[in-house]
């Protein structure tokens, strides 16, 4: 069963690099990207590694630093960190021992809702992907501060799900893969969905680098598709990700990851606002009601 797991996320994967390869190939020129975008991909990946997730530190960079408009970062997101994620997920698949059934059927579920998510967020409007990812970032930040203070139960020993505990994962799953594609990011709210079903809070590292490492290709073909994302800042993702995966997982052994994520919330507050009064300033204009496509 996990051999075929394997088989699936490297078929998902190879999919989906043959069709980003394809696509990205008719913009060459445009997909070199900047130190500070690898150097974004590095950090973000770093960290994500160590399940701080990288979906809201990364809008935060873009916002700060103005590199992607607004309305490509969804895509953005999906597009750049799925290679790295997919690395996470190999590692730590083999790793940390789970349930093979459990882990698959909330796999398939969080990239099923990603598929739904990306269709409808490839085509909103500028306005409503600020608002869309400012609410969102207000939620994650919320998630953490809240992991932090211990105020969501800390989780169980079980390693499987059962009975209606398990169909309760699938469907809190789909639901998370589908807001992922906003740009919510996946690893604060499974580990609190698994904590709350009785899931070893260890359990949840394969399980949600495992969904997102489906959701993603599946999320960022979407976009792709659409050509709704920055190329050159995904390349960065994607090129500074990989090292950084790889460093984390195997070398890193202590980090004040306390102070990390408190840090991380303080910045993700600060984006929010800052994307809803973008969103706040823009209203009424014609980008509100037509949807923006990336150019490349």
């Amino acid at each position: 069963m996990k051999a075929a797991l394997f088989a699936a996320l490297f078929l998902d994967a190879g999919i989906y690099l043959v069709t980003w390869f394809r696509s990205a190939t008719k913009t060459a020129a445009s997909a070199i990207p900047s130190v500070i975008e690898v150097i974004i991909g590095f950090i973000t990946n770093f960290f994500d590694t160590l399940g701080i997730g990288s979906f809201a530190p990364t809008t935060s960079f873009y916002k700060l630093r103005k590199l992607v408009p607004d309305q490509q970062i969804p895509g953005t997101l999906n597009v750049g960190h799925a290679i790295p994620t997919f690395l996470q997920a190999i590692i730590f698949i083999t790793v940390v021992k789970v349930d093979i059934v459990t882990l698959a059927l909330l796999v398939a579920a969080s990239a099923a809702g990603a598929w739904l998510g990306a269709g409808v967020v490839a085509r909103w409007s500028r306005r409503k992907v600020q608002i869309g990812m400012g609410l969102a970032l207000l939620g994650a930040a919320a998630l953490m501060a809240a992991s932090q203070l211990n105020l969501v139960p800390g989780g169980g020993t079980a390693l499987s799900l059962e009975g209606p505990r398990l169909w309760l994962g699938i469907a809190g799953n789909f639901f998370l893969g589908a807001i992922m594609t906003i740009g919510i990011g996946l690893y604060a709210p499974c580990m609190i969905l698994v904590s709350l079903l009785g899931m070893s809070p260890l359990a949840a590292f394969p399980i949600m680098m495992g969904s997102c490492a489906f959701l993603m290709p599946v999320a960022g073909m979407r976009f792709i598709k659409e050509n709704c994302y920055s190329l050159k800042a995904a390349v960065g993702l994607a090129v500074g990700g990989v090292p950084a995966v790889l460093l984390a997982a195997f070398l890193v052994k202590s980090l004040p990851l306390a102070a990390v994520r408190w840090l991380v919330v303080v910045v993700v507050v600060y984006t929010a606002g800052a994307m809803l009064r973008s969103a706040f300033l823009e209203r009424g204009t014609p980008v509100d009601a037509t949807p923006r496509l990336a150019e490349g």
